[in-house]
């Protein structure tokens, strides 16, 4: 799209919105951002914005634990009542975004492009499964393709829109690590996911964590600290709260067994230090490792 009249073209577009601060439905918590956006282009449900949000940020090359990691945790924090929003990158972004839908939950994408622009290419389907059931936001009009620079600089808008940020698998050099220091500066909420210091992947939650950042393990860690939103459609956070209620007993299972494979990181270790890591009894531990054993 070309200048003015690419922008009208795209406005034209069902669901499309050109938002500056002194509209209504101009966030207003961005209004603690540095360099707040003189403007918003936002395809589908204007009303997230101002909802309460969570970010979730981290690897765009996790593994495929960290995928899950940042799918439950979206999931436990929709049924909260919380939107959740990120940046729409491949990995931890992408797994964010496609837990809170999954869940039928609403999320958030911030890009670096413009809003008609999906980049990268391969998460196509989720743009435009989140122009249909969340918000696809950028302050960089139509037609503005991906430039180094606007990643970085679209994270001050991840952060600023969400009452807390969670990092989740993030090397010493990530990029997420600019948002979370832009979500301290703002004045929220920072969490990481923790991991084995012998794991790089680990590197940059550990030392956020070392830093002052609250340790999470899942939905339920953030929610302690930030507590539950205001319900806003208690039907859908009725229906939200039953599915979660219903997979409780497997996802606590599963995310014992996680933190016990967690625990055991790179080099052997004795049940005593599983039991240090992990906060399980040295019985659970102890069945657990022989169930590990027995499935190879």
């Amino acid at each position: 799209m070309d200048g003015q009249d690419g922008i009208d073209r795209w406005l034209a577009m069902p669901g499309a919105r050109r938002l500056v601060p002194a509209d209504a439905d101009y966030p207003s918590q961005l209004a603690a951002v540095g360099g707040r956006p003189p403007d918003l282009y936002v395809l589908g449900d204007v009303a997230l914005l101002s909802r309460p949000q969570v970010a979730i940020v981290g690897s765009r090359n996790p593994t495929a634990a960290g995928r899950r990691v940042a799918a439950e945790m979206a999931r436990g924090l929709v049924a909260a009542g919380f939107v959740i929003t990120s940046g729409l990158a491949r990995g931890i972004d992408a797994a964010a975004h496609a837990g809170a839908l999954n869940a039928g939950g609403a999320t958030v994408a911030v890009l670096g492009t413009g809003p008609d622009i999906c980049y990268p290419r391969d998460n196509r389907p989720l743009f435009e499964r989140i122009a249909r059931g969340g918000a696809l936001v950028s302050e960089f009009p139509p037609g503005t393709g991906p430039r180094a620079h606007h990643f970085p600089r679209r994270n001050r808008i991840i952060s600023g829109l969400a009452r807390a940020v969670v990092v989740i698998e993030a090397a010493a050099d990530s990029g997420s690590l600019i948002t979370a220091s832009h979500a301290a500066d703002q004045g929220r909420d920072v969490f990481a996911v923790p991991g084995s210091p012998l794991n790089p992947l680990a590197a940059g939650c550990n030392a956020l964590i070392r830093s002052g950042a609250v340790l999470a393990r899942d939905a339920a860690d953030v929610l302690a600290e930030t507590g539950r939103p205001q319900a806003e459609n208690s039907h859908q956070d009725q229906r939200l709260v039953s599915t979660q209620e219903s997979a409780d007993g497997k996802s606590r299972l599963d995310k014992d067994y996680e933190m016990l494979l967690d625990a055991l990181g790179f080099e052997p270790a004795s049940i005593d230090d599983l039991v240090d890591r992990t906060g399980l009894s040295p019985r659970t531990v102890a069945s657990m490792m022989l169930i590990l054993e027995l499935q190879g």
